[in-house]
């Protein structure tokens, strides 16, 4: 079996997806590589796993940006997830911050917004492609707030925390995942959390509501797809083993470590998170005026 990332190697969706895939392979006694096929938000590998012949033998983990929001930024009305694919299980969902490199005179989110619209000149935030994730968040808080803030894209999340973490960038949103060790190592600043409320790995630092960003909530989260025709059986079966990997006390306390917060479901359970999230996510683009250029 082969298992389709279509984010880059150390983003969140991608550490989520192996340890979850790593305990299934385990449990099942076979195999289960993953690939990383990357490019357009997601898009470029999510279509790659659509194409595979339905036979089980290929499954792909795919973030909530990818089969929610980023059709709709690209105008893609010819992919449509629930028609494409077959669900199989959300894994985890995961918890983001607005992160800082320690150069910048900013210790708060109020900080950071005064000194965007104190500066002559825009000041960049990274993100892991336009459209994504990181991309439409910071939109969202752009919107919120009245920060000046100027788009630079990167090609995945991994190497946009590397240059905030240089200082080549000064700040972007980020799943914990992917910079809670620099944080803790003092190597970046976290502002805010972006979740609803506080993370239990980083209990002192404010939500962004906290902060006077009223009402700001982001948060992403994965699942396993299957091809769109693969056999009932086949799907059942995934759907048991993940849920069982997923509940494994140990995965469980990786991902939880990582700010994840692990939760299978059923296959009906995802496509109705799917409805709900892009009929959610379109509303948030249009009042934000969020675009891809």
């Amino acid at each position: 079996m082969l298992v389709i990332s279509p984010v880059q190697a150390g983003s969140a969706g991608d550490t989520t997806l192996r340890l979850v895939t790593q305990k299934m392979a385990q449990n099942i006694g076979q195999p289960l590589p993953v690939e990383n096929i990357t490019g357009a938000a997601g898009l470029i590998g999510a279509q790659r796993l659509a194409r595979v012949a339905p036979d089980g033998y290929t499954i792909g983990g795919i973030s909530d940006s990818t089969v929610t929001y980023v059709p709709i930024l690209q105008k893609r009305a010819d992919f449509d997830p629930l028609t494409a694919f077959d669900p199989i299980s959300l894994v985890s969902s995961s918890t983001w911050a607005l992160i800082a490199h320690p150069s910048l005179p900013v210790k708060t989110v109020r900080d950071l917004v005064a000194l965007s619209k104190g500066e002559s000149r825009v000041m960049d935030y990274a993100s892991a492609g336009p459209g994504g994730s990181h991309h439409v968040v910071m939109e969202m808080f752009k919107t919120a707030t009245g920060a000046r803030l100027n788009h630079v894209p990167y090609r995945g999340a991994a190497q946009a925390a590397v240059d905030v973490q240089a200082g080549h960038v000064p700040v972007m949103f980020s799943a914990l995942a992917v910079v809670l060790g620099p944080v803790q190592a003092g190597r970046l600043r976290a502002l805010g959390i972006a979740n609803d409320k506080r993370s239990a790995l980083l209990p002192e630092l404010p939500t962004l509501d906290e902060q006077g960003v009223r009402g700001f909530a982001f948060s992403t989260w994965t699942g396993l797809f299957a091809p769109r025709g693969t056999p009932k059986p086949v799907i059942e079966r995934l759907n048991v083993e993940a849920a069982k990997a997923v509940n494994d006390a140990a995965v469980k306390a990786k991902l939880q470590s990582l700010g994840g917060n692990p939760q299978p479901s059923t296959p009906g359970e995802l496509a109705e998170l799917i409805r709900q999230t892009t009929a959610k996510m379109r509303t948030v683009i249009q009042n934000a005026k969020i675009v891809v250029q």
